[in-house]
């Protein structure tokens, strides 16, 4: 028979034999690892934090310049984490929004300046005094626009026939060359 030591958080002095001494037993055998119960432990239920790299700083440090940021020097509350969303998601909902607007997607200037300097470049007059009405530029920029739009829109269906989500410079020229010569812009 085992030689048995008693526990002294048992509150029994009794000697038992070490068959008897299990998991709740309060008795533990000369040589044997004494088991442990496992407790269980709150989770917080939610995946472990992002770790920070060189180009995100762990929450809570100080911002890169050096100084704290707005949410370090408030009271220490709970502050509420930047709403994270699945890939994809903010893609689709750009891509309602810009189909509900009926505005513009160039910016005006940038693109007077592209037409006045190819206007220039293709003049014969060196002085360059061609005037344009804003109505003119207007017109040729949701021309050039519709023209855009349509070709990534065959282009996005030649990359989907291809079994691929991903315009490649391919897919334009493929979408170009189905067109034609004057349809596509020669």
């Amino acid at each position: 028979m085992a030689r048995t030591v008693s526990d002294p958080t048992s509150g029994g002095g009794r000697p038992s034999n070490a068959s008897t001494s299990g998991a709740g037993g309060g008795r533990q055998s000369i040589g044997e690892p004494r088991r442990m119960k496992n407790t269980a432990r709150k989770s917080t239920g939610g995946k472990a934090p992002r770790r920070s790299g060189p180009f995100n700083p762990a929450p809570g440090r100080n911002a890169p310049g050096g100084r704290p940021s707005i949410a370090d020097s408030e009271g220490g509350g709970q502050q509420r984490a930047k709403r994270r969303y699945r890939p994809g998601t903010l893609a689709l909902k750009e891509i309602r929004r810009y189909q509900k607007s009926t505005d513009l997607l160039i910016a005006k200037l940038p693109f007077s300046r592209v037409v006045r300097e190819v206007a220039m470049s293709l003049s014969s007059t060196e002085a360059g005094d061609l005037r344009w009405q804003s109505s003119a530029i207007m017109a040729l920029q949701e021309a050039a626009e519709a023209f855009l739009v349509h070709l990534f829109e065959d282009a996005n269906l030649c990359a989907i026939h291809a079994k691929r989500v991903t315009i490649m410079q391919k897919d334009i020229q493929l979408a170009r060359r189905i067109r034609g010569q004057w349809h596509g812009l020669g």
